[in-house]
């Protein structure tokens, strides 16, 4: 039977955090748990949940989740560049062909990875349900039954944060990214009690949503390098690279850009200036599965360190337990799946093992996960757009 893409079904979405996540940000200046300076309360997470229908039956689903302080384009900008530009280099198309498919969006669509990444994460899903067989099989094997996970705690006074850590140290986690950026003095504050009450036994990165300038950035990194840092996120303005290479001149702690870097290009550039030291990675950045995978390869013949992070609902969660076990020898650091956590469903039928501290690889063909849609129906800010 010759494989074919008969049609593509997109629905936009927002789903709200839970009450105590809402509660926690409202504790932090601008209502938002970071240091980004956006004027709209962050109330939860906006998606595009993507199905690749083939005419075997099967369906491949992706997800994407984008904030427009960070992202830049809503879901309904996605919606029209998938059903308007790139539809037609997948519709028709065997699934199978993911480098050709990926070859025309790319050569008929400037930038727009994170559109383009949707579509690329939904055919890794498609083929493992074709094969039947699951999806870190395509991306170079299962190495690890589970992968541990990191905490995130959103910026706020010492005792919300120390409390927040000592809450999911209690539930297993031993690694937690540190929202950062009120001053440099209140950050030293958080870490020195972080590692104060819970010593070397954890990890600890910290993230500062371009806080600071580079010379102040230096200053705070500096003053909390001392406890022990993993690596530092994205201390200066997403556009300011040279900053970014100014400030990793001068600091021990590597850096990791996050709202600086959406396509491999982006990357390659931040690591030819000496910018990073650090590839943090998900679905919508530098997009998709495919350009992960490249992101990877090219970070660990750099000798860069990895880590994946997001806060997706289950799609894309397993997607990124699938590419961690694949690549389990290559990522540095634990990775963060906050999604869980945060939002009030993940909109699929069985949830993926969390405990511990850890996130088992989900069973089953493709990303080893089902799609809700009672659940995606309830959270539906459109109706579903419908191409064949």
């Amino acid at each position: 039977m010759r494989y074919k893409i008969e049609s593509i079904e997109l629905t936009p979405l927002h789903v709200p955090f839970k009450d105590y996540v809402i509660k926690a940000m409202k504790e932090s200046e601008g209502g938002l748990g970071m240091a980004i300076a956006a004027e709209e309360a962050w109330l939860g997470g906006d998606f595009v949940i993507i199905q690749l229908k083939c005419n075997n039956g099967s369906i491949g689903l992706g997800e994407s989740f984008v904030w427009l302080p960070e992202t830049g384009v809503s879901p309904y900008q996605i919606i029209d560049t998938v059903k308007n530009v790139l539809a037609k280099y997948v519709i028709g198309e065997n699934p199978f062909n993911i480098r050709r498919i990926n070859y025309r969006m790319d050569v008929n669509l400037a930038r727009n990875e994170v559109s383009k990444g949707l579509i690329d994460m939904a055919l890794y899903d498609l083929i493992g349900t074709i094969k039947e067989i699951p999806a870190c099989y395509l991306m170079g094997g299962k190495m690890t039954e589970e992968i541990p996970l990191s905490a995130l705690i959103p910026i706020g006074s010492p005792m919300l944060m120390k409390g927040l850590v000592r809450s999911y140290y209690k539930k297993g986690f031993r690694t937690f990214r540190l929202k950062l950026g009120k001053s440099i003095e209140k950050d030293k504050e958080v870490v020195q009690s972080i590692r104060d009450a819970l010593g070397n036994d954890v990890h600890l990165r910290v993230d500062y949503n371009q806080a600071y300038t580079p010379q102040n950035a230096i200053r705070a990194i500096k003053a909390i390098e001392p406890y022990g840092i993993d690596f530092a996120e994205q201390p200066v303005k997403a556009n300011d690279y040279l900053g970014m290479a100014y400030v990793q001149k001068k600091v021990d702690t590597p850096l990791m850009a996050h709202e600086g870097f959406f396509s491999l290009r982006d990357f390659i550039a931040l690591v030819e200036l000496n910018a990073v030291r650090v590839l943090g990675i998900n679905s919508e950045r530098p997009g998709g599965v495919t350009n992960a995978l490249s992101a990877i390869e090219y970070a660990k013949m750099r000798g860069l360190g990895v880590v994946i992070h997001n806060q997706p609902l289950g799609i894309a969660s397993a997607m990124h337990i699938h590419l961690h076990t694949a690549k389990y020898d290559s990522i540095d650091y634990a990775t963060e799946l906050f999604g869980q956590e945060m939002l009030k469903d993940d909109l699929i039928t069985f949830p993926i093992d969390y405990n511990k501290g850890f996130a088992k690889v989900p069973k089953g063909s493709g990303w080893g996960v089902k799609l809700d849609s009672a659940a995606l129906n309830r959270f539906a800010t459109a109706e579903t757009i419908v191409i064949d």
